[in-house]
């Protein structure tokens, strides 16, 4: 499994890109890693637009054949952007996680707070433990 070097990531396996479609969001989803753990994704649930997430704390679902997992908001900010696309197609999530299957984007209270998330060398040395 590859994870790209210009991702910032989190031990939660969520990875962010700078920059999102909307002015200074940021997209999220999840690493190619979690999408192998959880198996085929069947469904998603994921925060409205408008609604402001904490750092850490859940803000969606995963359904997959295995289980439902939460998916954890990597920063603090307000969401402006969702994949509509999974609504129809869950499965994007395990074909492309970094490409067509991204979950959300959304605008840091504090851009500061994506600095102190792991690099890919980090995030895969975290993964061997």
């Amino acid at each position: 499994m590859s994870n790209p070097a210009d991702l910032k990531y989190t031990v939660e396996h969520e990875w962010l890109r700078r920059p999102g479609e909307a002015a200074g969001s940021v997209r999220v989803g999840i690493t190619d890693y979690a999408q192998d753990a959880l198996g085929d994704i069947v469904y998603v649930s994921l925060p409205e637009v408008g609604a402001s997430v904490e750092a850490g704390s859940s803000c969606g679902e995963l359904e997959s054949t295995k289980s439902v997992s939460d998916v954890y908001a990597p920063i603090t900010g307000e969401i402006v952007a969702v994949n509509e696309a999974l609504d129809a197609t869950p499965e994007l999530v395990n074909t492309d996680p970094y490409g067509a299957g991204w979950l959300f984007e959304v605008v840091p209270a504090d851009a500061g707070q994506i600095e102190g998330l792991l690099d890919a060398a980090g995030y895969e040395a975290q993964l061997d433990t």
